[in-house]
């Protein structure tokens, strides 16, 4: 084996679900400007959902996934319409959408771990676990569809940004929700469409985890905070940013894992992103995170 390959792809691999949960959480976050955490939950409930369609009903994967991205957009919009609209027309702030949003994931991830336990779980066939040999380093299939996924969903996104009518709509209320009101732009319309496509990618992602790691109820949790952590270190608001973001991320966390230790991953991520805030608060590119919008 080819040991500098097989790291190069692994951060290609580790990049690619990095900029999908960004990207995802970035689109839901420049709506509605507040921290939406119980997004972890929606990329659990995708893997738990795969797994429930594809192992426990037997269902091929092109009528699971279609369910799998269904349910989980259909849950994130009742989160939308019956918690967080309710509590915005209060007027309350984004710090106590924040902790809302921290309830929401708690009280769905023990509902996850009710149906399905706490145990890991897996999703793995034959047909997904086999690889290849490329320059020396082993990829399996699922890697090799993440890789690709995360091309197309990322491009398609920033296509549709820009020359779609509802895409136009979103960057219109992400810039500014008030003025776009006035220029006759439905925002309440449009933030169900960023939850919508933001919770169909983290269902995407839940399944691509599973396949390629396992499942497990706390997953979802710990993948949105890389995501987040990408977010910031990119420059909130910056969509083309998230790429270097989730690079640089990615690169770290191997490099650490080859060099130091895998249980030094997390205490280098987060001290990078308190370097970034400190030293480097606007990112990569982008604006400055104000208060009201934590």
């Amino acid at each position: 084996m080819n040991m500098l390959a097989q790291i190069c792809f692994n951060i290609l691999v580790s990049f690619s679900i990095y900029l999908l949960i960004s990207t995802s959480f970035s689109i839901i976050y420049n709506s509605v400007k507040f921290f939406h955490f119980a997004h972890g939950a929606i990329i659990s409930l995708g893997a738990y959902f795969s797994y429930f369609f594809y192992l426990q009903l037997n269902l091929p994967l092109f009528i699971a996934i279609p369910f799998t991205v269904f349910l989980s957009i259909f849950v994130s919009l009742l989160i939308e319409l019956l918690i967080y609209r309710p509590l915005k027309r209060r007027k309350v702030s984004s710090l106590s959408l924040l902790i809302v949003s921290l309830g929401i994931y708690i009280v769905l991830q023990n509902v996850i771990s009710l149906i399905w336990s706490d145990g890991v779980k897996s999703i793995v066939k034959n047909e997904i676990e086999t690889g290849t040999e490329i320059f020396g380093a082993h990829i399996t299939n699922i890697q090799i569809v993440t890789i690709g996924l995360s091309c197309i969903i990322f491009l398609i996104k920033m296509l549709f940004l820009q020359f779609h009518k509802i895409g136009r709509n979103i960057r219109a209320i992400s810039t500014n929700t008030e003025l776009a009101n006035i220029m006759g732009i439905n925002s309440n319309r449009i933030i169900l469409w960023s939850f919508a496509i933001g919770s169909g990618i983290a269902s995407i992602i839940g399944v691509l985890v599973a396949a390629d790691t396992g499942l497990t109820p706390t997953m979802g949790f710990s993948l949105l905070l890389y995501g987040v952590v990408v977010m910031i270190i990119s420059g909130i608001g910056s969509n083309w940013g998230l790429i270097g973001g989730a690079l640089l991320l990615a690169t770290i966390q191997h490099l650490t894992a080859f060099f130091l230790d895998g249980k030094w991953i997390d205490a280098i991520t987060y001290s990078i992103l308190i370097l970034f805030l400190i030293w480097k608060p606007l990112g990569f590119s982008g604006k400055r995170l104000k208060k009201t919008e934590i």
